[in-house]
């Protein structure tokens, strides 16, 4: 089959490799405009483009898929099928009607729980046990499609945000190639979803990594996990030295028993560590980072930082 692949997030690359390695013919990729990053804000291209930049594959960075000119181009291609994966853009109808066969979205989660743009971070939030890369077919809403198959994996009580990307990144290929394989036959797989049964994952800003001290010592280190690397869980802290808050970022925790604390107050900071109170227990910091600094243990950051005092909400 003649395949079109979408995308623009890391988490895609197995995927578009796996095609490229296929029967099938790759005939297009469709991802975004390179961004500027870093001090010099040099062009940054999306690690998609970066994937097959060796190859022949013809590559279409359109600033909106929408337009009539990037729609001809889609379709001048003459798609079987076109694979949709961390794309963020909106489809219209126009593109969806392209493909002779389908339109088909890998998403990071067991849809209808957790559609939208941070499902991986969602599921570790919410303390769930199991996630995966379901296949749907796509219509014009956000991951409302009609699922083809599903891929599950179990969370483990350690993983982060990163690792759990990592990990479904490995799985979506097969699921992909399977369905593939069952695209064309008569009998295969469309179940509409539960709407009932949907929850939602929003896009997240960097501003969503600041600690809730209020919440229980149980969901920050969920949160702390699951916001780890992207956007990162985070804190302000009380330089009395020098009269200012200063941000540090926190990697790992762990839950202790309850204590009848005020939430955020710092209730131990030596050279074995930190401990701060919450709403409900009390949270050890692991690994953290001051702004400016590097990544160290909570202990090494105590020794280094004897003004350390309670953070600023």
């Amino acid at each position: 089959m003649r395949i079109i692949f979408i995308g623009t997030g890391e988490i895609g690359v197995p995927t578009l490799r796996a095609l490229q390695q296929s029967e099938h013919e790759l005939v297009g990729v469709v991802t975004q405009l390179g961004k500027a990053a870093g001090r010099d804000q040099r062009i940054k291209e999306p690690t998609i483009k970066k994937a097959i930049a060796e190859s022949s594959i013809p590559i279409l960075q359109p600033k909106h898929i929408k337009d009539r000119k990037s729609l001809e181009e889609i379709r001048a291609l003459q798609p079987d099928v076109i694979v949709v994966m961390a794309y963020g853009q909106i489809l219209s109808r126009a593109l969806l009607e392209i493909p002779r066969l389908a339109c088909l979205n890998l998403h990071a989660s067991l849809l209808p729980r957790w559609r939208g743009a941070a499902p991986i971070q969602a599921a570790i939030a919410a303390g769930d046990r199991q996630t995966g890369i379901t296949v749907i077919y796509m219509d014009e809403g956000l991951d409302t499609g009609d699922i083809f198959l599903q891929c599950k994996i179990d969370i483990s009580p350690t993983d982060t945000g990163g690792s759990l990307h990592d990990q479904l990144a490995r799985v979506a290929p097969e699921a992909l190639l399977e369905s593939l394989r069952s695209l064309s036959s008569a009998s295969a797989p469309r179940i509409p979803q539960n709407n009932a049964l949907a929850t939602h994952a929003p896009k997240l800003n960097r501003a969503d990594g600041e600690i809730d001290w209020s919440e229980s010592a149980e969901v920050i280190e969920r949160k702390i996990r699951a916001f780890n690397p992207w956007p990162g869980a985070f804190t302000n802290v009380w330089n009395g030295q020098h009269q200012r808050s200063l941000k540090l970022k926190i990697f790992s925790a762990a839950p202790m028993s309850e204590i009848k604390r005020e939430p955020g107050a710092l209730i131990h900071a030596a050279d074995d560590g930190l401990v701060f109170a919450t709403g409900k227990g009390a949270l050890a910091v692991g690994e953290v980072q001051l702004e400016g600094k590097q990544r160290m243990s909570a202990g090494e950051f105590v020794r280094g930082h004897r003004w350390i005092a309670h953070p600023i909400r």
